[in-house]
């Protein structure tokens, strides 16, 4: 069966904002005079939203401040260190003019999707978009999966969900979604593989000929 509705995890899938994330939380660390850490180590933090992003980096006393000095940069470090990865603009163009809906699931808080989705101007393309404080158990649960479906009125064989990390192929499988996965995130090929999601594409720009 054709799919109706394709969901979009955004960071690591859609969009790489990997500069901007590294750049707010060493910037967190510096003024919590706390020591920075190496890209990769953030690189491989990211997925689970902010707060769960600084837990391993802070002290739990320090959470609440070092969460608004990270929120209160990150709104300007969005701006100028995040981009679509290559391709993703004109597949989002191409699978509305195909007349499928998109939506997006995101562990990032709204305000922050928002951010991206208006500034690289793909907003257009989602006919709703839902986040992490909209609901009340993130990724890897499925509730952010089944409240979009519900949205659409549509079931699990009506949709794909397309993402880069171990806990959006769990998340679809418990929603009962086929997920495509992409490793251009924050999980490595060898571990989405060996995770089986329904397919392994080396990208976004794989997808135009699945769809």
């Amino acid at each position: 069966m054709k799919p109706k509705l394709i969901i979009f995890d955004l960071d690591g899938t859609l969009i790489d904002a990997y500069p901007a994330i590294i750049g707010s939380l060493n910037y967190t660390m510096r003024r919590l005079d706390m020591s920075v850490q190496g890209s990769d180590i953030i690189h491989r933090a990211v997925g689970k939203g902010d707060e769960n992003l600084l837990k391993p980096f802070v002290k739990r006393k320090d959470l609440s401040r070092a969460l608004i000095i990270y929120r209160r940069h990150h709104r300007i470090s969005l701006l100028r260190g995040s981009r679509l990865f290559p391709k993703a603009r004109d597949l989002l163009g191409y699978l509305k003019k195909k007349g499928y809906n998109l939506a997006v699931a995101s562990n990032r808080p709204s305000e922050f999707s928002w951010i991206l989705l208006k500034h690289l101007k793909i907003g257009k393309y989602f006919d709703y978009v839902l986040c992490a404080d909209k609901i009340s158990r993130r990724k890897p649960h499925p509730e952010i999966l089944n409240k979009i479906m519900k949205r659409f009125s549509l079931g699990p064989e009506e949709v794909i969900y397309v993402g880069d990390m171990l806990i959006d192929i769990r998340s679809g499988r418990r929603a009962g979604v086929k997920v495509i996965a992409v490793p251009t995130g924050s999980s490595t090929k060898k571990e989405l593989k060996k995770e089986g999601p329904y397919k392994l594409v080396s990208g976004i720009s794989r997808l135009f000929k699945l769809f």
